[in-house]
């Protein structure tokens, strides 16, 4: 006696004690599932046939074990444009072993679904919060100093300084190199790399009024940095 049942969205010709692959089944392994939406059973010269299924005709199987099926490749190239993209994929399988099969008087079953796997570290929803709740950026107070007369300070650095609350050579000589750093990164990524190890030693100088030492300080320096 054989069968075609559905089982996991898939049509498969069945027989008893044989084990078939299908896609996961949220049974777990050693339990016993039915299928009841069978399609057609064949005893010898008798075969039996569903509209679309046959009333009280059902197939039991034991979960033997899950597992996942061989690596596909998914490649996908577009012509003259450079793009190529290579994936794997593993399907979720579960094997089973086919225990009986019944042609009628059967009660109905529980239909079978795939497993939905879930993935390790997905990410929570959260709802998107107004910006508001950012801290505003600080607004310039009274007339801002040159600071392009700080060696290694050009044009965008010290409108990013100013920008950020930095407007006096007094107030960049109190901050820390790393801070100003943080200020001109976050200003853009082409001023990441200025190096402001110097800038609030120059400062103060340039803050006291010693222009002539800090026009000797400079001379050591080669765009900002200590030679």
């Amino acid at each position: 006696m054989y069968a075609i049942v559905e089982i996991a969205g898939h049509q498969f010709k069945v027989e008893k004690d044989q084990k078939v692959f299908v896609n996961r089944l949220a049974t777990e392994e050693g339990k016993k599932v039915s299928f009841d939406n069978v399609l057609l059973i064949g005893d010898g010269d008798n075969v039996t046939l569903g509209a679309p299924a046959i009333d009280g005709a059902q197939v039991s199987a034991k979960v033997l074990k899950h597992l996942k099926g061989d690596k596909v490749i998914v490649f996908k190239k577009k012509r003259r444009k450079g793009y190529r993209v290579k994936n794997g994929h593993r399907q979720a399988l579960s094997e089973i072993l086919i225990e009986t099969i019944v042609s009628s008087g059967a009660k109905p079953a529980k239909k079978a679904e795939p497993k939905k796997e879930t993935k390790k570290d997905e990410p929570k929803k959260v709802e998107a919060k107004p910006e508001a709740t950012k801290a505003a950026p600080k607004k310039a107070s009274g007339k801002a100093d040159d600071l392009k007369k700080i060696e290694g300070a050009g044009p965008k650095a010290a409108e990013a300084l100013v920008n950020a609350g930095y407007e006096t050579f007094a107030k960049v000589a109190k901050a820390k190199p790393e801070e100003l750093s943080n200020v001109l990164s976050e200003a853009s990524s082409r001023l990441a790399h200025i190096v402001t190890d110097t800038w609030p030693k120059q400062a103060k100088l340039a803050a006291d009024g010693k222009w002539d030492e800090l026009k000797a300080l400079q001379e050591k320096l080669d765009g900002g940095i200590e030679k």
